[in-house]
């Protein structure tokens, strides 16, 4: 069996979607792509990164605090940093460092925990 990654979802509250998609879209400017139409009743949003796609949905009584997370890549973690300083989102520092990587965290509005790293 061979296998790939075709999507990530992640999942917010209803009352943080409009917040979410300006978070994913503005802050991170991720592509957002049509949802199918069976999908596009249901809120949330979809993004694509590549050949891959983070599905943002929409789930009451969502509490993501703890480490699972996505991991983003970008070739300049500094310039990344700073956007999301600009857009007053807090920084996480990494408390377990890993040679030849340098990351921080990120939470989006609905909690969700973001890693985002470059090789060094």
């Amino acid at each position: 069996m061979q296998a790939a990654i075709h999507h990530v979802n992640v999942t917010v509250p209803r009352s943080l979607e409009d917040a979410t998609k300006h978070f994913y879209g503005a802050v991170m400017g991720l592509t957002e792509v049509p949802k199918p139409e069976s999908s596009r009743g249901r809120g949330g949003a979809w993004y694509q990164l590549g050949p891959v796609q983070l599905h943002l949905s929409v789930e009451d009584d969502v509490e993501n605090k703890s480490k699972r997370h996505v991991c983003y890549t970008v070739n300049n973690l500094s310039e990344a940093e700073e956007r999301f300083r600009q857009a007053g989102v807090e920084i996480l520092p990494d408390d377990v460092p890993i040679p030849g990587v340098q990351r921080f965290y990120v939470r989006d509005p609905g909690g969700n925990r973001l890693e985002i790293a470059q090789a060094v």
